[in-house]
């Protein structure tokens, strides 16, 4: 198993943060829209250098979409962030026909994702996002894991044509991909190579998954690990080059088992290579309040609910 490790942890908001403010020197036809909550979803620094290109709607979620939308018929790069269920849930409406159908150049930015929202409760907790995204034709879906990953994909979208929608979260996770990596959409990255069982992670549950394959490994199980960052499109070749030497999948998301990463590895590999599949995801349910880390254990989405998963799949095969 290779050794990863970090010398910090970041939160992946930050990563976002600070890539909006170098793409705001990069390039003058960035600009950035928020709903009220600047400073959490770490937009401030841009703000501030930028005041002319940064434009705070207020709680008005819908009319942001709109006015994103908007900005693009004048050949601006807008990104638009607020927190991941208000910017998905709220005005899905917005974003389906001025965004997606319309197929504009929109970055829908979407912060305290998840479980690990914590404290705020169900109400702030998207779980659902994902899935809602990846059913819009045209709509490119990311979903990064640490800090480094979260600035490189920022910056990798401001130059990709059409919709984007980048999922990022509040707690600070371990920051252990390179800090000058080349982020590729589409892309899947291997962190480790074995033949037993595959396991794909996205999100905030990559390192839980790298420190149940080290555990696994321990005990003699060959782990085949990969970090799923882009949900569409699917790098559906590395996905079938890893399930043919293993024959065995588990797949881990902070999100719904429904309409999930595990929903469209499960349609890819029944369409062409049905496998034993085990899912770690919220098992169709809200989430609650609670810390981050007490939901994520209570809901299974840990390095524990990983190797029990793995476990499991092994005695399907």
């Amino acid at each position: 198993m290779k050794k990863y490790t970090y010398t910090e942890k970041k939160d992946t908001r930050s990563g976002f943060g600070d890539a909006l403010t170098i793409l705001g020197r990069q390039n003058e036809n960035v600009v950035a829209l928020t709903a009220d909550v600047a400073g959490s979803v770490k937009m401030t620094d841009f703000a501030k250098e930028f005041p002319g290109r940064f434009f705070d709607t207020g709680i008005q979620e819908a009319n942001m979409i709109g006015m994103a939308a908007g900005f693009t018929l004048e050949g601006k790069i807008p990104f638009a962030a607020t927190f991941a269920e208000f910017i998905s849930g709220r005005v899905y409406d917005q974003i389906r026909q001025a965004v997606a159908y319309s197929e504009k150049n929109v970055k829908i930015c979407a912060s305290h994702s998840g479980l690990t929202v914590g404290e705020d409760g169900a109400t702030h907790q998207a779980l659902e996002d994902l899935g809602m995204m990846k059913m819009l034709p045209g709509m490119t879906v990311i979903n990064t894991c640490d800090y480094n990953q979260t600035k490189a994909a920022t910056l990798a979208i401001a130059e990709h044509p059409g919709p984007v929608y980048l999922r990022f979260g509040r707690p600070k996770v371990p920051n252990f991909t390179p800090a000058n990596q080349n982020f590729e959409i589409g892309k899947a990255v291997i962190l480790n190579e074995g033949k037993d069982v595959s396991i794909f992670a996205t999100g905030h549950l990559v390192w839980p998954a790298i420190e149940a394959a080290e555990k696994l490994e321990a005990e003699g199980i060959s782990v085949d690990l990969i970090n799923i960052h882009t949900i569409k499109p699917l790098d559906e070749e590395t996905i079938l080059n890893s399930v043919k030497k293993t024959g065995a999948v588990v797949t881990c998301e902070e999100h719904n088992r429904f309409g999930g990463v595990g929903e469209s590895i499960a349609a890819l590999l029944t369409n062409k290579l049905p496998t034993p599949q085990e899912f770690v995801a919220v098992n169709d349910r809200f989430g609650e309040s609670g810390t981050g880390n007490e939901l994520m254990h209570k809901y299974g989405l840990d390095t524990e609910g990983i190797y029990k998963a793995v476990k499991r799949v092994l005695n399907k095969k």
